[in-house]
């Protein structure tokens, strides 16, 4: 069996063709990932555009270069490890020092053991830790009479 010529030019333009339209669609493709990528990297315009004409006029190198200086995260990366660093620091800054000699406490504490300055309360009537400055007991809602001050006839 044997080709006639027309049938191997048909062949060949259709190949051509199928190819052309191949690379067309990626092209187009490459520029569009670029512009959706570069839209999650940064918010600054020149950027951006630069990216995409970079993708756009030299296709394949411009993508390898695109890939080389694009920003290493996403706005939405930066975002979250943002959030992360703060809460960080909002757990060392929300660590007890003492009142007396600024060295750190644990909050159960009843007294500083480095200064011995007073930093809570016992209920006299539950037991629960309270701030100094409390008159009423919230865990058994009872009134609290100064610690360190003794009524008269009152048992210490």
């Amino acid at each position: 069996m044997s080709l006639d010529p027309s049938t191997i030019s048909r062949l060949t333009t259709f190949g051509i063709v199928f190819t052309a339209v191949f690379i067309a669609a990626l092209w187009l493709g490459l520029i569009y990932w670029t512009h959706r990528d570069i839209h999650r990297r940064t918010h600054d315009r020149f950027p951006r555009i630069l990216a995409v004409l970079l993708v756009a006029l030299l296709f394949f190198p411009g993508l390898l270069v695109y890939l080389i200086i694009r920003p290493a995260k996403t706005i939405e990366e930066e975002y979250q490890q943002a959030l992360e660093e703060e809460a960080l620091l909002q757990t060392i800054d929300e660590s007890a020092v003492c009142p007396g000699c600024a060295r750190r406490i644990d909050r159960t504490w009843l007294a500083c053991p480095s200064c011995h300055t007073m930093l809570r309360k016992p209920c006299r009537y539950c037991g629960e830790l309270m701030e100094l400055t409390w008159n009423l007991c919230p865990f058994c809602a009872t009134p609290v009479k100064d610690i360190y001050k003794t009524e008269p006839g009152e048992k210490t």
